[in-house]
């Protein structure tokens, strides 16, 4: 019995001790976390911060071009925090700039498979696949990038950039139609900055759209009246559209504002001499008409006969129909002379037109044997151009 009782007893005092125990156990284990926790908190802080402080010197190596110290930077950032993305991508940039495009492009395209909607992981996908000269990727990640996910304060800059990146491209790769759509594109979103209409005005030149390049210069004046190199482009513009009265305006305004510009000079000259020697504008006199159709028809004469002499000419002898025809046009010269009067002119208008369609012949065919025309002759095969067809 008294053994019965002490094994109550140890019972009861056994139960009336467990919660103690199990509360003293349980706050030891909550505590026990919490400096493990604690630690492991310190421990990934350090290594954080380890990382972060690697990866901006390696951010100030990349922005100087110290590239190989830039890559050592990323990736002992990269020890401390793995698969970091900023890491990674910023690595990748400085492997780039050290040419190892490979080794970029590995991290590139994990990088695009994780984000395939960052701008800046498809822009450097698109110059690795352009400098390989692989087109098809190269398009498709440089659309990406127009339209992927760019910080918000720079999104339409970088658009903006990365559309005129692709537009170089295509134009380097003789691609001037997509050139030309890519810049209808970009020329609808521009803002009223002159610059910006100016440089896609230059690059509408490139692929020979004088009419939408005409308009963009135009755009820019808007802005700038005086801007001397809108006026320019205006005037270049307007000359190859073949409107000389326009050119003329804008090539002298452009001359006025830079009297260093010397290609417009040479090409205001060339619209003086057009606007001078075209016998076909509408508000001449018959006098006058008469007066030009003598003086373009013996500026043809003196171009035949130089023709004729010339060395360029000789180192051609072996083409032996060209002497043949150029001694068929200048004979045909000489036999028209008498009649390229103005008493004949003025009696025969059809005489105008036959003289100056043979003055064009001349023009064209002392071009294509002797070299390229300048001057006088220039300003008629331009003057030929603007009435072909009528």
């Amino acid at each position: 019995m008294a053994a019965d009782k002490n094994i109550r007893q140890d019972l009861r005092l056994y139960l009336t001790q467990e919660p103690v125990i199990l509360a003293l156990l349980s706050i030891l284990a909550v505590l026990f976390f919490l400096a493990v926790s604690g630690l492991s908190h310190i421990y990934h802080s350090q290594q954080e911060s380890l990382g972060n402080r690697w990866f901006d010197r390696g951010i100030l190596d990349l922005k100087a071009q110290r590239f190989q110290n830039a890559v050592s930077d990323f990736r002992t950032a990269l020890l401390y925090s793995r698969d970091e993305y900023s890491y990674e991508l910023n690595l990748a940039e400085a492997l780039i700039g050290l040419k190892r495009t490979d080794e970029a492009y590995a991290y590139l395209i994990n990088l695009w498979d994780q984000e395939p909607e960052n701008g800046l992981v498809n822009l450097e996908l698109a110059r690795i696949a352009a400098n390989k000269k692989e087109t098809d990727k190269a398009l498709r990640y440089y659309h990406n990038a127009i339209y992927a996910t760019w910080p918000a304060s720079d999104e339409e800059v970088e658009r903006r950039t990365t559309r005129l990146e692709l537009i170089d491209f295509l134009l380097n790769i003789d691609a001037r139609p997509q050139a030309e759509s890519e810049l209808i594109a970009l020329a609808a979103n521009l803002s009223d900055d002159p610059a910006q209409q100016i440089r896609v005005a230059e690059l509408f030149v490139r692929v020979k759209d004088y009419e939408r390049a005409l308009a963009q210069y135009r755009l820019a004046l808007a802005s700038d009246r005086q801007n001397p190199t809108a006026l320019a482009g205006v005037g270049m513009a307007a000359f190859e559209l073949s409107r000389y009265d326009v050119a003329r305006r804008y090539l002298e305004a452009a001359v006025a504002a830079n009297p260093a510009d010397t290609h417009s000079a040479d090409l205001l000259k060339t619209t003086e001499l057009v606007l001078r020697l075209d016998p076909f504008q509408r508000q001449l006199s018959m006098a006058e008409r008469t007066r030009i159709v003598i003086e373009d028809f013996a500026t043809a004469g003196d171009r035949i006969k130089s023709c004729s002499t010339s060395p360029k000419l000789a180192g051609n002898a072996s083409k032996s129909n060209l002497p043949t025809a150029l001694d068929a046009s200048q004979a045909k010269w000489e036999e028209m002379k008498p009649q390229v009067s103005e008493r004949e002119l003025r009696r025969n208008p059809d005489l105008v037109e036959n003289t100056m369609n043979f003055v064009f012949d001349i023009e064209r065919q002392t071009n294509n044997t002797c070299g390229p025309a300048s001057g006088t002759d220039l300003a008629l095969l331009l003057i030929a151009k603007l009435h072909e067809g009528n």
